[in-house]
């Protein structure tokens, strides 16, 4: 079966303001964001990609439009299963008062229980994913054969929820996993197990520099900003 790219999107200003972005309309790559967009058809030169799936959701489109435009024969669909999390009535808000929320204790160590009010649960979310997974697996080896490469360019929590589930790993433990913006995540897929290939590589050790201020031990929803 294929082997999947799993692509977080570029650090977004939603990213840099501590919001919860969810499905709020305009968000959109920051400068640095941008840069890391640029740069994603280098680092995937050497492989012959597919297919290029995304979230409709205007950060992934804006991440994968260097690669679709410096490969134009590339085709590229759009798949509401791996958009963000349904945030619900916590979409938009910031990051820093949503801790203080009664739900985020069950958010960080009991996500399977977790559902945002207005919105989905955690569970629901990992297994639209992980649905939509397996039918381009499915497609991509029928169209362009078992050893395929194809982009799936996807959000934070998305992307954690899938190697929780490629690893076998219960969904309580996907918030100890961390993908950085625009970091490349390969699982190859076979027909018995999935095999880890690379985890939130972004070939960049800045963001293991101490930082200025202590980091906290929740992980951050929907994913955090990676280095300065």
């Amino acid at each position: 079966m294929p082997t999947l790219l799993l692509v977080r999107h570029g650090r977004s200003t939603a990213n840099t303001e501590g919001l919860l972005a969810g499905w709020t309309p305009g968000v959109h790559l920051d400068d640095r964001g941008a840069a890391q967009a640029a740069a994603l058809p280098g680092r995937l030169a050497p492989l012959p990609l597919a297919e290029v799936v995304t979230s409709p959701l205007d950060r992934c489109r804006e991440t994968v439009a260097p690669l679709l435009q410096a490969r134009p024969g590339l085709t590229h669909h759009t798949d509401e299963r791996v958009g963000e999390c349904h945030y619900g009535d916590w979409t938009g808000r910031k990051l820093a008062e949503l801790k203080d929320e009664t739900l985020m204790e069950v958010v960080q160590a009991h996500p399977s229980a977790a559902a945002f009010p207005g919105g989905e649960s955690m569970r629901a979310m990992q297994t639209r994913a992980a649905e939509a997974v397996r039918e381009w697996n499915a497609r991509v080896e029928r169209d362009h054969g078992p050893d395929a490469v194809y982009l799936m360019c996807s959000h934070g929590d998305i992307i954690k929820s899938l190697v929780a589930d490629a690893l076998g790993l219960h969904l309580d433990l996907f918030q100890r996993i961390s993908v950085e913006p625009c970091s490349i995540t390969a699982i190859r897929y076979t027909r018995l197990r999935p095999f880890l290939l690379r985890l939130g590589d972004t070939g960049d050790f800045a963001s293991l520099a101490p930082r200025e201020e202590p980091q906290a031990g929740d992980a951050t929803v929907g994913g955090d900003a990676g280095a300065p």
